[in-house]
């Protein structure tokens, strides 16, 4: 059974960094994605950064460039996002996410989610 969890979520205030975990288990193939999601308040679910096998590649939404990090420990099916630098609206549930193939088709195993907090 696939199963995705998160941790690291909490509350601080603008300009803090956090730093996000999520180790991926139950694969029986190639974890060949993984990455992080989020969602606001009355806002649909959007991508912050996402890391690739093919081609060892990464996507930041323009929103998070040059102050969210995300990398992964491929031998051990686990992704973080540093962020550092936040704003108030960074606040959302960040959900990390797994799977195998390309693009954001790729992400088929979701985690439960973990609440990012940023006051001003």
């Amino acid at each position: 059974q696939v199963q995705l969890v998160e941790s690291g979520g909490g509350s601080v205030q603008a300009g803090g960094s956090l730093r996000l975990s999520c180790a991926a288990s139950g694969y029986r193939y190639i974890v060949s994605c993984m990455g992080w999601f989020r969602q606001a308040p009355g806002k649909g679910r959007e991508e912050v950064a996402t890391s690739y096998s093919y081609g060892d590649s990464t996507h930041y939404a323009d929103s998070v460039k040059g102050r969210f990090t995300v990398s992964r420990d491929k031998a051990n099916n686990t992704v973080y996002l540093q962020m550092n630098g936040l704003k108030p609206e960074d606040t959302a549930i960040y959900f990390c996410a797994a799977g195998h193939g390309l693009g954001l088709t790729c992400f088929t195993g979701w985690g439960q989610g973990t609440q990012v907090t940023v006051s001003s």
